[in-house]
């Protein structure tokens, strides 16, 4: 190949590099900021559904947070909460097996428990999505 089209390629390539750059920058640029955490023992509305942590006790391997929960009768209303135990997703226990599976109009208060033995730190946060809309609760 002559020199001149490996320079015009080299050129090519760098407009081609330099368009994605300013596309991925005008994206980051339009994006929302993330939403502050909810304090625990304060109320969120998420989607159709009231949700208030009230506490969170972590003892051994096991973090219990208690909640009020309602807003909607649904069978699996409460079966949207996930945490985030040091940077790892943490899983629940069995639905429904501390009165966290379904939900009713009236708010109730149940109990989530998630086995945090896979968690290095102390980092916990916990999050509840309904439809489009989420909560995320800073617990440790």
């Amino acid at each position: 190949m002559k020199t001149r089209t490996l320079m015009l390629l080299a050129l090519g390539c760098g407009l081609a590099i330099m368009l994605a750059g300013a596309v991925f920058l005008f994206q980051l640029a339009s994006q929302d900021d993330v939403a502050e955490p909810v304090p625990v023992g304060e109320p969120a509305r998420v989607g159709d559904m009231s949700v208030t942590v009230l506490d969170a006790v972590e003892r051994a391997d096991e973090l219990s947070v208690t909640l009020l929960i309602g807003g909607v009768d649904d069978p699996d209303g409460a079966l949207g909460f996930r945490l985030i135990a040091s940077g790892r997703p943490v899983s629940a226990s069995p639905p429904g097996a501390n009165g966290c599976a379904a939900t009713t109009v009236d708010e109730l208060e149940c109990r989530v428990d998630f086995d945090v033995s896979v968690a290095d730190g102390s980092s916990r946060v916990l999050f509840y999505e309904r439809g489009d809309d989420q909560a995320r609760w800073v617990l440790s």
